[in-house]
């Protein structure tokens, strides 16, 4: 079984919490019994997470040897010029080692995207830009170390696809089943490239 799942801002990827009071986790969302994440996304992250039942296609999902990429639109601080692209795209050294290149290109418009809550807090004197961010690497918040340290904070992160499966127009906090949905094997899947997952709506 495969299941993709929109997570929510706020939400561990996880299914239980020890802390005090407890946050909120992947158990409240009415997920199939034996799923487990196939990868992580952050706690303020947003968007498309896989989960299954078979231990293989966790380890292919999730495992960067396999080189599958991941596709996120991001809300960062600043104008996101070219200049600042490039220095994205030659892959940032961070404390733990250079990155690899991701591909990285400036949205046109803003994303059709769901209001988050809590709301992105703005610095009104200061411009945002949307990008998107192909990885095939999987670091602990790489996507928010990379856009800082060219100069270009996140305000807001959301995963849209992850391989050959896509977001679609699943609403925060809602998951469907995705093996049996189609005729394409998973084999077949992990040759195939990422389509475009979500709407761009053009801002006035």
């Amino acid at each position: 079984m495969l299941v993709a799942f929109n997570k929510p801002h706020g939400v561990l990827c996880q299914f239980t919490d020890r802390s005090t009071p407890p946050r909120p986790t992947l158990a409240g969302f009415g997920l199939p019994a034996g799923v487990y994440p196939a990868g992580r996304l952050d706690h303020d992250s947003e968007g498309l997470l896989l989960l299954t039942d078979d231990g293989t296609l966790v380890h292919r999902i999730s495992d960067p040897r396999h080189k599958l990429p991941k596709v996120y639109w991001v809300q960062v601080e600043g104008d996101a010029d070219e200049g600042r692209l490039d220095a994205l795209r030659a892959g940032p050294v961070l404390n733990d080692g250079p990155t690899r290149p991701p591909q990285v290109r400036r949205l046109p418009d803003s994303p059709a995207l769901w209001p988050r809550d809590p709301p992105v807090r703005f610095r009104r004197s200061v411009p945002d830009s949307w990008i998107e961010v192909v990885l095939r690497e999987g670091r602990n918040r790489q996507v928010r170390r990379m856009t800082a340290a060219v100069g270009l904070p996140t305000l807001r992160l959301v995963r849209v696809a992850i391989g050959p499966w896509t977001l679609d127009d699943l609403a925060p906090g809602q998951w469907r089943e995705l093996s049996g949905a189609s005729g394409t094997p998973l084999d077949e899947r992990f040759s195939q490239t990422p389509r475009r997952s979500c709407r761009q709506r053009r801002t006035t």
